[in-house]
């Protein structure tokens, strides 16, 4: 019982550490660089994938991709991107 639990155990690590990779790998320099002023949330959805984190008032939504080492922050108004920054990207 304890050898499978073991074995069951590893394989669940493996696979968060598989989808921790797959999840930064949207974030890249060659990404970022593709992001345009006037671009809409929907089309920077489609370069990243889902923000990890969004805050919004009054028609200005500031998001993140990324942990705090490598990130990627746009910043819209009325859907659209005014400003963005990155950082420990390759």
């Amino acid at each position: 019982y304890l050898k499978a639990k073991g074995v069951y155990m590893r394989h669940v690590i493996i696979v968060l550490g598989m989808l921790l990779l797959v999840g930064c790998s949207s974030l890249s320099k060659e990404k970022y660089d593709k992001i345009e002023m006037g671009m809409s949330y929907s089309r920077v959805s489609e370069l990243l994938g889902k923000a990890n984190h969004c805050d919004a008032l009054a028609g200005v939504s500031d998001c993140i991709w990324g942990d705090e080492q490598r990130y990627i922050k746009v910043k819209f108004v009325a859907d659209k991107v005014i400003f963005m920054h990155s950082q420990g990207l390759k």
